[in-house]
């Protein structure tokens, strides 16, 4: 009952709050208004899905377009009577116009049973423009494009970049404020909370709506405790070497059943709901993905902490974590590199025939650290730009070849 109160209140300050334009999905999302193409907005719940509808509806009316605007959050109460596919293409068609272009946004999609249905017909009509938003597995892209045929464009909401977060916090670029950002996270609605010390609810409260609602409910789990202790497990360890086997002789040694392949559908359940994201290892001579032994990050550190706790000790993983979100955020396909002999790199990163090597280390400081991360880059024989990213500024700036970067000035990058 008290997380309930407390997320009606933080929906009543979402609704008054501005909002802050997020251009860095604005620019890619506007050359596609009016285009006949469903703009499918997905990600993490609270992530800012629903901020950026409206300032794409704010967009469009300051562009001088004499447009009908039918917004629909299936959230909201006040659409309580949208149950079905049927009811949603009612409420959808008695406010058509048929003399001004049609802007739709619905949010929160997933909602409603057989809702690619209602898309696909209202899609036919030119004069229609389609934007919805959706937050678990039934809006995956893989799915959603075979739902809606080819006929949509998907988008891919991230939590704050670190950039964002200093806009939207109104703070200057500083090692408190990446301190923060690395405890803290991205959840964009964190801005209108009075205090810190409200912060850590607010996320918590977060993770118990992704879990329980995104992944026990809808998949009708019973076995909670085996959720809650993988998750535990996911964040106790990030970017280690993940095997269904090992996670299962864990959570048998402390008294929890679950079998190899239990873990590996909890672990999809977990990855469906966006609260972490596995990246695959690849053979970087052979070009290849190995089958087994992914990695996972965390989709925002703030929902990490919320599970385990924020604990210095931990920082080589967190840093690990901020970078690959860093990478995704930026639209890079992110995979964990592998060389002869099990050497690893921490990330492979590519964009539009563009490729980075990365290296993520606390520090390089002492020789057997420098030998690993360096030796590694160096073993690799293209020219594709080679980077290691440490916590705080380190020198030499370069090293044959290799760039040499802290963390704050990675993450201000572009």
């Amino acid at each position: 009952m008290k997380l309930l109160l407390f997320l009606q209140k933080a929906s009543i300050i979402m609704k008054i709050s501005e909002i802050i334009p997020r251009h860095h999905y604005l620019d890619k999302i506007m050359p596609y208004v009016g285009k006949g193409l469903i703009k499918v907005l997905t990600g993490q719940r609270r992530v800012g899905k629903s901020y950026i509808l409206r300032a794409i509806e704010e967009e469009i009316r300051k562009k001088g377009i004499d447009g009908n605007f039918i917004i629909i959050n299936l959230e909201d109460y006040a659409f309580s009577h949208i149950t079905d596919a049927e009811s949603l293409n009612k409420e959808i068609a008695c406010r058509l116009s048929a003399s001004r272009p049609n802007f739709i946004f619905i949010d929160e999609v997933q909602e409603v049973e057989g809702f690619e249905r209602v898309l696909r017909s209202i899609n036919l009509d030119n004069n229609n423009d389609i934007y919805v938003t959706g937050s678990n597995s039934t809006m995956l892209s893989s799915e959603i494009a075979s739902r809606l045929a080819g006929r949509n464009i998907e988008f891919r909401i991230h939590p704050l970049s670190y950039t964002e977060f200093l806009e939207f916090h109104s703070v200057e670029d500083s090692d408190d404020a990446v301190n923060t950002y690395l405890r803290y996270g991205g959840m964009p609605f964190l801005r209108n909370l009075p205090s810190r010390e409200t912060w850590g609810e607010y996320l918590t409260g977060i993770t118990d709506a992704l879990v329980y609602r995104d992944i026990v409910s809808r998949h009708s789990l019973r076995n909670t405790d085996f959720l809650q202790r993988m998750l535990m497990y996911l964040a106790d360890n990030i970017g280690q070497l993940f095997t269904a086997k090992r996670i299962a002789d864990y959570l048998k040694s402390q008294r929890i059943g679950g079998t190899v392949a239990s873990v590996q559908t909890y672990a999809d359940y977990i990855c469906d709901a966006y609260l972490v994201n596995k990246a695959q290892r690849w053979d970087i001579e052979g070009k290849k993905f190995f089958e087994i032994g992914e990695k996972y990050y965390f989709e925002d550190l703030g929902i990490r902490n919320s599970i385990v706790g924020y604990r210095p000790t931990d920082i080589s993983g967190i840093l690990e974590n901020a970078v690959y979100n860093k990478l995704l955020s930026d639209g890079f396909d992110v995979k964990v590199g592998v060389m002869s002999k099990g050497r690893e790199i921490d990330f492979v990163a590519e964009r539009d025939g563009e490729r980075r090597y990365i290296q993520v280390a606390v520090n390089v400081d002492n020789t057997a650290t420098a030998e690993r991360e360096f030796g590694n880059l160096l073993e690799i024989s293209d020219n594709y730009e080679k980077i290691i990213v440490t916590l705080h500024n380190s020198t030499p700036n370069t090293y044959e070849g290799i760039k040499m970067m802290s963390l704050r000035d990675f993450l201000l990058e572009g």
